[in-house]
């Protein structure tokens, strides 16, 4: 005996809205266990050695350039601009 068309049809339905629930529990499980794991305080760095001596002449304005690159590394942390220190800047 053959199945009918509806039944085939309702059964492919369900099973990809099955797989789609399980996709979608499985990733808040795997965002819970990240978040879990994310929470950890970093432990405090130790005291940073002096900074060599920067010539400045090579950058010319040279702090709207450090304050671009704070605001950049704010925005992807996530955190405020004034928080951020820029301690040197190398050219590549």
């Amino acid at each position: 005996m053959e199945p009918s068309i509806p039944f085939v049809i309702l059964m492919g339905v369900g099973i990809v809205f099955i797989g789609l629930v399980c996709i979608i529990l499985l990733t808040m499980a795997m965002s819970a266990v990240c978040r879990s794991m994310g929470d950890k305080t970093p432990a405090p760095a130790s005291a940073a050695p002096a900074a060599p001596a920067v010539r400045t002449e090579a950058i010319p304005n040279r702090q709207a350039m450090i304050a671009a690159i704070a605001v950049a590394v704010a925005e992807e942390m996530g955190t405020d601009p004034a928080g951020i220190r820029i301690l040197s800047v190398k050219k590549l």
